[in-house]
């Protein structure tokens, strides 16, 4: 496991310095010829578009926080052979787009350097991608400062953009507001929705951030909210402060506003916040997009030397090295205008996966699925979002179609030829067509691995009562008994651990119910004895989905904690009834108790509870 080194400014900082890119800097041109003024609705509808998809990778980041994030949850809900094409769609498009932010740089140069020589943009860009791949395979917290750093400059020099141009702002300019209809502010929003969609790829970095389950949606948010209303001013002071016959189709809209409103300065301040927007993107691609192969190598989907880790600075440097190597053959070979379409067609395709992703893993009903967000209105939200993805992946056109159907069909040719027969994993698909066809299902491997990163993203030290949940007897009962009956079944599952017999326990429990009631509240149960010996104590779980019936109670009893301890553990047996104590006062305990499918599940709701942890 990867350390834990980002904190939210770092979180912040890669999810909106990768949203920042060509689509402030570039688009907003293209854009005004197509929809006029209009257009800062349209990227207003982008962000909202966006919604389903921040909400969707914010709920399966904290229930997942794994490395390679987008596919994992793809794998892990939908299966190898989806988690294949997903995993390498989406390290094909975030790589592809560190590309052009590296070209971004190279152009910039062309300022200093005399000239528009391609090999001068070509040059500086790979010379970039060398630097940024330098400290990424430092260390990822090296990674998080520079982010932080360059966001932070970046953000700081757009708000001096808005600062001035409400200065200079010329209210005509927004007269003709919506000269092509509304259909041309739909169209251009899905042109520049893909401007959004660096906002997740910090989830693939999720096993490095502190405290996933609260830094991660917390960051995300903080980083959506400000882009988009950075966005929208943007735009919004661009359109007042350019002349629509200078904006309309230009590809340095933001260039021709600062020159208008400072001047030479104005002109120098956006280029170098360009720099810091492109680099922030080219650094951020590199970051995540080298989690995908490595989660991959690590699953048995790519060869496994992508998986390792470099012993000094705990960094994935085979999967950082082949993603730059991809980088700079991009760079140098590719032509970038022909596979901008093709990235972000592969990118929306994710974003249905991911949707669906969340949809299955709520299906399935995985006690130790826990994320610390849900995505709300489930599971209309999820669907209504993949039918307006897949509209706008139709929108791209025919050759991106083309392309992704061949990448595709790649995808799979690798699946059936290397993962196939190395794979034998369940995913939560296969799980809920089998829960569809059967009730009673075994424990997957994948409940048991939920467990355990649940257990991991909280750094939650299991305490001595964990430790005896961990391995105790379970008893889940499907018809209804009477106290006598459970006594009987508690000493049977008890007496070999307890290395007493079965006759001597029952008698125990029984004479102390007879003493006074162990049912401590509606519905639960305590039944509690001391035996001899010297440190024992265990415990055994009972579920009686029909109900106990004992002599004093009002209703039957489906939940019991039956507590047997030598007299020297006196003092951990009060603190055993505290800790039940607070477990039951959950607010979804009895729900999860009564969903539960079977007696390893039960052992989850009491091993992930959110109650406070003591060391005794």
């Amino acid at each position: 496991m990867l350390k834990r080194e980002l904190r939210l400014l770092h979180v912040f900082c890669i999810a909106a310095g990768a949203m920042i890119s060509s689509g402030l800097f570039v688009l907003p041109g293209i854009a005004y010829a197509k929809a006029g003024p209009a257009m800062i609705l349209s990227y207003a509808l982008a962000g909202l578009l966006m919604v389903p998809s921040l909400l969707a990778q914010t709920e399966l980041a904290t229930a997942m926080p794994r490395s390679g994030g987008s596919y994992f949850f793809v794998e892990r809900s939908l299966g190898p052979l989806v988690g294949t094409f997903a995993g390498l769609a989406n390290w094909f498009s975030i790589t592809l787009k560190a590309s052009f932010a590296m070209i971004g740089i190279g152009a910039l140069a062309t300022l200093i350097v005399p000239g528009e020589s391609q090999w001068v943009v070509k040059g500086v860009a790979v010379a970039a991608c060398l630097v940024f791949t330098a400290v990424n395979l430092v260390s990822v917290k090296s990674t998080g400062r520079l982010q932080t750093f360059l966001v932070l400059g970046l953000l700081a020099l757009l708000v001096l953009y808005i600062g001035a141009g409400t200065t200079t702002l010329d209210g005509a300019r927004y007269s003709q507001f919506m000269p092509a209809g509304t259909l041309s502010v739909v169209a251009v929003a899905g042109m520049v929705f893909v401007s959004f969609g660096g906002l997740t790829k910090v989830v693939d970095v999720s096993e490095e951030v502190h405290r996933p389950h609260v830094t991660l949606p917390l960051g995300m948010f903080l980083a959506f909210g400000t882009v988009i209303v950075l966005y929208i001013l943007v735009v919004s002071v661009t359109v007042g402060t350019v002349a629509p016959a200078h904006l309309s189709g230009s590809l340095v809209p933001l260039a021709l506003g600062a020159e208008a409103m400072l001047g030479r300065i104005g002109l120098v301040l956006v280029s170098i916040a360009a720099l810091f927007a492109f680099a922030t993107t080219a650094n951020a691609g590199i970051l995540s997009a080298s989690r995908s192969p490595m989660a991959m190598g690590r699953d048995g989907l790519l060869p496994e030397v992508l998986s390792r880790t470099n012993h000094r600075w705990n960094t994935p440097h085979i999967a950082i090295a082949l993603t730059a190597a991809f980088v700079m053959l991009a760079v140098v070979f590719l032509s970038v205008e022909d596979l901008v379409k093709t990235a972000s067609t592969m990118l929306i395709l994710v974003f249905v996966f991911l949707n669906l992703a969340v949809i299955i893993m709520r299906t399935s009903g995985f006690q130790s699925y826990r994320p610390s967000i849900r995505a709300p209105l489930y599971p209309w939200l999820q669907i209504a979002a993949i039918v307006v993805y897949v509209f706008l992946i139709i929108d791209m056109g025919r050759v991106p179609l083309i392309v992704t159907g061949g990448f595709a069909v790649l995808a799979c040719v690798w699946y059936f030829a290397y993962v196939h027969r190395r794979i034998d994993r369940e995913s939560a698909f296969v799980f809920v067509v089998k829960k569809i066809a059967a009730k009673d299902l075994q424990r997957t491997g994948l409940e048991k691995e939920l467990r355990q990163i649940s257990l991991e993203r909280d750094d939650r030290m299991l305490d001595r009562f964990d430790r005896l949940m961990k391995y105790c007897p379970i008893l889940d009962i499907d018809t209804a008994i009477t106290a006598d009956e459970l006594f009987d079944r508690a000493a049977a599952a008890l007496a070999d651990r307890l290395q007493v017999a079965p006759t001597l326990l029952r008698r125990r429990l029984a004479e102390r119910e007879r003493q006074s009631s162990t049912v401590v509240r509606p519905g639960l149960s305590i039944p509690h004895v001391v035996i001899e010996g010297h440190n024992v104590f265990e415990v055994l779980l009972v579920r009686a989905r029909e109900g106990i019936t004992f002599p004093e109670a009002d209703r039957p009893v489906t939940t019991a904690f039956v507590l047997v301890g030598s007299l020297d553990e006196r003092n951990y047996h009060l603190r055993a009834l505290m800790t039940i104590a607070h477990l039951v006062q959950e607010a979804d305990f009895e729900k999860r108790w009564a969903q539960a499918r079977n007696a390893e599940e039960l052992r989850d709701v009491v091993l992930l509870s959110t109650r406070k942890r003591e060391h005794w």
